[in-house]
């Protein structure tokens, strides 16, 4: 079988995949489809995947991008959740060493917080019992010199100590990248700028889809026995396609982070604290950078265009210099920012930070499966629930390994796969005169970052073997689409980002034989980019 994620073959790809018969077709390429799809297709299936816009664009691609067991879920008392993701971070970390990774964090507690010293001795005490972390990743707690010490950015008036504990960071949107090129590496076709316009039923049954390839604008139908809704945000307009009566429905809220230089804000640890409004906010480190959020408002506008508005980032920015009084961040020193938004099941009364975080199945009368809910971390196990419901019908695809499988950019293992990778990346570093550069590259591509290195001779040659790698394995359709979900570049390197622009869109539009027209299209989407990086008035 073709890699359907090889896009210089799209148009014939399509053509084959639209004369198959499939088990199962995935609606949305976020990171529960690209679950559903790798779950299903490990197991025997045969599965087909669309999105209407680039693999990660919606929610997975703009979450806190952190694999955590969900400490603030314990305060509400979802001790099964934080069990479950507990255990699920710990497998992640096994199967994808190089995309998952220990992130300690500082909790710094005050005489005006939410909890106090004890109290959050304990919560992190049973925290780290319920999440079975391991022994050197275990609380430790911190008196008030020491934390001041540890963390010299803290304001000290009112300081009664701090808590030490690990999370575990991550790329949200190469994570569903490496989780989708699994699913097709299992069988998996998957395509992007794939949209659906229509449901095929058959005796009171839906048999298929109606889809417009938005890239060429050729029209294609698939058919399959079970279909499944798994569009995050989008949820609820397919099951109203679908002529569903929507007696639960989907709470939209919208989460806003922004990106600051580590010289502007240069703490030690990546940090998790009180904001006034008693709501809590992180602050992570990441490649010389750190950012801060999120927010947690309801959200009515726009889901293709979510947007940081001043009044997000005014938030943020007073959230900030509250806990860090030498700080005296304002606008200006913001270099990017995304938002986000979290496709919640509603409950009535609850604000927007109380409704739980749960995952809900939908099934229609005539078989369309829906998910909506639920966190990053558990996107395994919402998988599982999913082909699990499809099992219990066939009888015949077996039991979820999904917990067993590794991910594409690792051959092995856990740390010492990973140990094992860095190593590798020393006969590179006389060659392009960069130690950090090719750590991010590793944590972006895994193994596949060495045949990346071995094409490339300088850093500019090197964003070209980058490109080219992207659209034979990656779906990449839009040069945009490399500089925020291929390479995070607009979030975290956006001054680096500029630098080279000119001379990388005249390779892309070269490897891809564009047109004058396209390639200005091109040029039009990554000025819009960068635009939608900034917080509007």
């Amino acid at each position: 079988m073709p890699n359907s994620l090889n896009s210089t073959n799209r148009t014939q790809n399509l053509e084959q995949a639209s004369s198959q018969r499939y088990d199962l077709i995935v609606v949305g390429g976020g990171i529960t489809g690209s679950g559903i799809a790798l779950d299903s297709a490990s197991r025997g299936m045969k599965v087909l995947l669309l999105d209407k816009q680039d693999f990660a664009a919606g929610t997975s691609s703009r979450s806190t991008k952190l694999i955590h067991g969900g400490l603030r879920y314990l305060k509400q008392l979802e001790f099964g959740l934080v069990q479950q993701v507990g255990r699920e971070r710990a497998i992640l970390y096994q199967n994808a060493p190089y995309l998952v990774y220990p992130e300690k964090l500082l909790l710094p507690i005050y005489k005006s917080g939410s909890l106090g010293f004890a109290s959050t001795s304990f919560a992190l005490w049973f925290y780290d019992l319920l999440a079975g972390v391991q022994k050197k990743e275990r609380r430790k707690m911190l008196s008030k010199q020491k934390a001041i010490q540890e963390e010299q950015m803290l304001s000290e008036e009112g300081l009664l100590g701090a808590g030490l504990y690990y999370e575990y960071r991550t790329d949200d949107a190469r994570l569903t990248m490496e989780v989708l090129k699994t699913a097709v590496n299992y069988g998996t076709y998957a395509f992007n700028y794939l949209e659906l316009n229509d449901f095929i039923e058959s005796e009171g049954q839906i048999t298929g889809v109606k889809t417009t390839d938005l890239i060429k604008g050729t029209s294609y139908e698939f058919s399959a026995k079970y279909v499944v809704n798994a569009t995050g945000p989008w949820v609820d307009q397919l099951r109203k396609k679908n002529s569903e009566s929507l007696d639960k429905h989907l709470y939209i809220t919208k989460g806003v982070h922004l990106v600051f230089s580590q010289d502007r804000f240069p703490i030690k640890h990546s940090m998790y604290f009180d904001v006034p409004d008693r709501r809590m906010v992180f602050a992570i480190n990441r490649d010389g950078k750190v950012y801060l959020g999120t927010t947690d408002i309801e959200y009515h506008d726009s889901l293709e265009k979510p947007l940081c508005t001043k009044e997000d980032m005014d938030y943020l920015l007073n959230a900030a210099n509250a806990m860090f009084s030498k700080l005296n961040l304002i606008a200006a020193d913001v270099e990017s920012s995304w938002s986000g938004l979290r496709p919640l099941i509603h409950e009535k009364g609850k604000s927007p930070s109380e409704v739980s975080r749960k995952d809900e199945i939908f099934e229609a009368e005539n078989g369309l499966i829906s998910i909506a809910g639920g966190k990053l971390t558990a996107f395994r196990k919402m998988a599982q629930k999913i082909v699990d419901r499809i099992e219990k019908k066939e009888k015949r695809f077996g039991e979820c390994k999904t917990d067993s499988i590794l991910l594409t950019g690792t051959s092995a293992k856990g740390e010492e796969a990973y140990v094992s990778m860095r190593n590798r990346l020393k006969k590179y570093e006389a060659k392009f005169n960069s130690d950090k550069y090719l750590v991010k590259l590793l944590h972006t591509y895994g193994e596949a970052c060495f045949a990346i290195l071995d094409k490339a001779e300088d850093s500019l040659s090197l964003v070209f073997a980058e490109i080219d790698y992207c659209i034979e394995n990656e779906s990449l359709e839009h040069l945009a689409d490399y500089y925020s979900r291929r390479s995070g570049k607009v979030l975290f390197a956006i001054e680096e980002m500029k630098e080279d622009q000119e001379a990388i869109l005249a390779y892309y539009a070269k490897r891809r034989k564009l047109t004058e027209g396209e390639q200005r299209r091109e040029q039009d989407l990554v000025n819009q980019l960068q635009r939608e990086s900034k917080c509007v008035d």
